[in-house]
């Protein structure tokens, strides 16, 4: 790792990881320049071993000695500068700045896999990260999210899903057409929702299946549920109407799996 010093928080080479505070400037800029953030020495490494290309790490000194083999530069800041920077105390290690590849089409992505977990408008990045780890963990083959779902490596999503989305691969689809791109692909469609006729943990699962899950509060849109092949629900007691939505899709992802 090839060191340098930096003392000033305003230093331009410095900006990839500035005001990590403001989520809807992050949200914009991170895509659009082309590149997105790790966060700790795990989930960087991860982001290298996936063949992400490295750009620069932000690290104190102290924070910097795990990362020291891997090929790039760092920028050495002491505590006050990387705080300025980022806009609150960094707890898990350096930060690294990773560029960003195309989004796969769909029907690559979709040609072979067998298991597809597919989010619609999922707005919590944080969700969206848990879902991906869950999927991950319980061998599933491929994310598909609809245009409007939260972006899978902004720095929430990656920290939540342990650098899970750098394991499996995804890609977007549009909401008008995204249950027909499923299909085509010979995808049974089953779609998570309180008002599913079957309870998941009764389904016989067909060989290709993609689970839907729908956006925080208002659950999978009636357009994709009346798409779908199966509505399956998650059996709740208590009083209880829902699960949060990761908590709901790793239960089904299990029971489907």
């Amino acid at each position: 790792m090839r060191r340098v010093g930096v003392d000033d928080p305003n230093d331009p080479r410095l900006s990839p990881f500035l005001d990590l505070r403001d989520t809807q400037m992050r949200a914009a800029r991170e895509p659009a320049e082309g590149f997105f953030l790790a966060e700790g020495e795990r989930t960087i490494r991860r982001a290298v071993d996936a063949g992400y290309e490295l750009r620069a790490v932000l690290a104190t000194e102290r924070m910097l000695w795990g990362l020291e083999d891997l090929d790039g530069t760092a920028y050495v800041v002491p505590d006050p500068v990387l705080e300025d920077t980022t806009g609150f105390p960094v707890h898990r290690g350096a930060l690294a700045s990773f560029s960003r590849r195309p989004i796969l089409d769909a029907e690559i992505v979709l040609a072979t896999a067998e298991r597809v977990v597919v989010l619609e408008d999922l707005v919590d990045t944080t969700n969206v990260g848990a879902v991906f780890r869950a999927a991950a963990a319980l061998g599933w083959d491929a994310v598909v999210l609809s245009e409007r779902c939260g972006d899978p490596l902004y720095r929430r999503a990656v920290r939540t899903s342990m650098g899970a989305v750098f394991s499996l691969p995804w890609t977007r689809v549009s909401h008008r057409s995204g249950i027909d791109v499923l299909h085509a692909a010979g995808l049974t469609v089953l779609a998570l929702t309180p008002s599913g006729s079957v309870e998941v943990r009764a389904v016989t699962a067909p060989r290709r299946r993609a689970l839907v899950v729908g956006s925080e509060g208002p659950g999978v849109s009636r357009r994709w549920l009346e798409a779908a092949d199966l509505g399956v629900r998650i059996e709740m007691h208590g009083g209880i109407d829902s699960l949060n939505v990761a908590t709901a899709a790793a239960i089904a992802l299990h029971a489907l799996a």
